[in-house]
């Protein structure tokens, strides 16, 4: 799990346009069931940013819907886990316990289509005391969980054994480092992450603009890599991965890790209300 992925490398696409998410937001973060082929997508419920209230779609990897189910006061979405119990229950992990939009804990829960769930509906965990902005993100391959948070309004992560933290083990976390690098101007909004064995990926960028970011100049989109035993920022690019969509706004990062780690980014193009997504990847070195 040291190899990196190719941050330089060509971009290849896997699912483009696609109109088939429930709400017509944008897509916030998404995540891979690599056993079962699904692909599970989240979003704001339209109007719900404020209260938190989030849509996660379940997909084939086709892009095609196969049920949806809504989370009600949970928060932004801007991170996803998927884990498979040793029982063989899936359980998707996403923030918790929404203040001002954003999650104050995590929780995790199994997909229900057509589902309504609240607050009170799940078990919410605060592994972080005292934090805001909790997103987690699972590594499959390695069984662990970071949760990115922020205490006193500064981005960190911290990452932990996953069985250690279904457990409510917060004590004794594998990592803790601030975040740091995800783009050369500390201004452009940060817009997701993954966690890769020692690693973590992160994405920041913003949509089109006719000044600050014109499409003749594909983007202002980058890609960075930290390593997580030092902190250390080990590799940033920038990516004009589908640098002809309309809009184009870059949303949410995943790692595959079958059949071998592709680093999927997520761009949301279309007009406001009828938002659609396309999902790009970058392979292992």
């Amino acid at each position: 799990m040291d190899e990196f992925i190719d941050l330089a490398a060509p971009a290849v696409r896997w699912l483009r346009r696609k109109a088939t998410l429930k709400e017509p937001t944008v897509l916030q973060s998404f995540a891979f069931d690599e056993v079962h082929r699904h692909l599970y997508v989240l979003q704001l419920r339209r109007g719900g940013a404020d209260a938190g209230d989030l849509c996660l779609n379940k997909l084939d990897h086709t892009g095609e819907r196969l049920g949806h189910m809504y989370l009600h006061g949970f928060g932004h979405g801007v991170g996803m886990g998927v884990q498979h119990a040793p029982d063989g229950t899936l359980w998707i992990w996403t923030e918790a316990h929404a203040e001002d939009g954003y999650g104050r804990g995590v929780t995790r829960f199994r997909f229900s289509h057509g589902a309504v769930r609240t607050r009170r509906d799940v078990k919410v965990r605060h592994p972080v005391g005292g934090s805001t902005h909790n997103q987690p993100s699972v590594c499959q391959a390695t069984g662990r969980i970071a949760v990115r948070y922020r205490l006193d309004g500064r981005p960190r992560y911290r990452v932990w054994d996953l069985d250690a933290f279904t457990a409510r083990d917060y004590d004794r976390p594998i990592a803790d480092l601030p975040q740091t690098g995800a783009h050369p101007d500390p201004g452009v909004p940060f817009q997701g992450y993954a966690l890769c064995g020692d690693h973590l990926y992160q994405l920041a960028g913003t949509a089109y603009d006719a000044t600050a970011n014109p499409p003749a100049r594909h983007g202002n989109t980058y890609l960075s890599c930290l390593d997580i035993r030092t902190g250390a920022l080990l590799r940033r690019r920038r990516t004009e991965a589908g640098r002809s969509l309309d809009f184009r706004e870059p949303e949410g990062l995943a790692v595959r890790h079958r059949p071998e780690p592709r680093l999927y980014v997520g761009f949301a193009s279309g007009p406001p209300g009828a938002r659609r997504f396309s999902l790009y990847y970058k392979p292992k070195t």
